[in-house]
């Protein structure tokens, strides 16, 4: 189960995540980044991965695609931090070989 908060601020749009991020989860990631960012009014969308305790290959997927098209990522606990680091690291070089 994955539990997706929406809180809005005056400068931000944060999506908090909680549990598993793997199928069919992923999917309602996807889609709630997507409507998200449909009313930023020139606020940064930004997901929070807090108490994430799983993370499919799915799941990197989903987040190395959300992180190509600009979303941001804050995250909690040492797991968290570790996949975030390597999936940014990924994604860092699918668009540098992109642009080669």
């Amino acid at each position: 189960m994955l539990k997706i908060s929406l809180i809005d601020g005056a400068k931000r749009r944060r999506l908090i995540l909680e549990g598993k991020l793997v199928a069919p989860w992923t999917a309602e990631l996807r889609h709630a980044c997507e409507e998200a960012k449909a009313d930023l009014r020139d606020r940064e969308l930004v997901v929070e991965m807090r108490h994430v305790t799983t993370i499919s290959q799915e799941g990197e997927n989903v987040i190395v695609d959300l992180l190509n098209r600009g979303t941001k990522f804050r995250c909690d606990g040492v797991f968290a931090k570790h996949v975030l680091k390597e999936l940014t690291r990924r994604a860092n070089k699918k668009l540098g070989e992109t642009k080669g």
